[in-house]
């Protein structure tokens, strides 16, 4: 199988591609966005407590209810991307992050691989945004956190996803 790509944008944090595949069928054309991979964390304040972040978000003109999350930069390993959002977009630095598990958030258009965590033993401290971050951190009890990803108040596709991952880890005994 060859694949061959015409990039069509390059932005900061991903580029979109038409990407060509000749197969034994013949040629497959899509375009294709590009992203270096994200991490998104779980923080565990103190047994009952999990930090959340509002995030206000342009694209869908919303302040959403998210785990903190961020874009791995190049060359950096998801454990560093994810010790270092935490901290930037929180203020918490972690002792420990626990990998929870990694998925494709929309393999029919985007290559992003999110990586999950559970960071554990948090020392609080100062946020530091990026200039086009706009923030606010929440402490919210685990269960109303893991409640609102299943009732609706929590819209964000990778939010959900590592809330219910992490249920579902403390649920197993895991």
């Amino acid at each position: 199988m060859e694949v061959s790509d015409t990039e069509l944008l390059r932005a900061k944090k991903f580029r979109v591609v038409r990407r060509t595949v000749t197969r034994d069928a013949g040629m497959l054309t899509q375009e294709v966005i590009l992203h270096p991979g994200a991490v998104a964390i779980v923080a565990l304040v103190d047994a009952d407590h999990l930090c959340l972040i509002k995030n206000r978000r342009t694209a869908v003109g919303e302040t959403l209810i998210e785990l903190p999350a961020g874009t791995l930069e190049e060359g950096e390993d998801p454990e560093a991307t994810a010790y270092r959002e935490l901290y930037e977009e929180t203020g918490y630095k972690a002792e420990e992050m626990i990998p929870l598990s990694e998925c494709y958030m929309s393999p029919g258009i985007l290559q992003e691989r999110m990586h999950f965590f559970v960071a554990r033993r948090l020392t609080p401290g100062d946020p530091h945004l990026q200039e086009d971050e706009q923030i606010e951190t929440t402490i919210i009890p685990r269960e109303q956190a893991i409640a609102m990803a299943t009732d609706g108040r929590i819209h964000d596709a990778k939010s959900i996803v590592g809330l219910l991952l992490y249920a579902h880890r403390e649920f197993a005994g895991g």
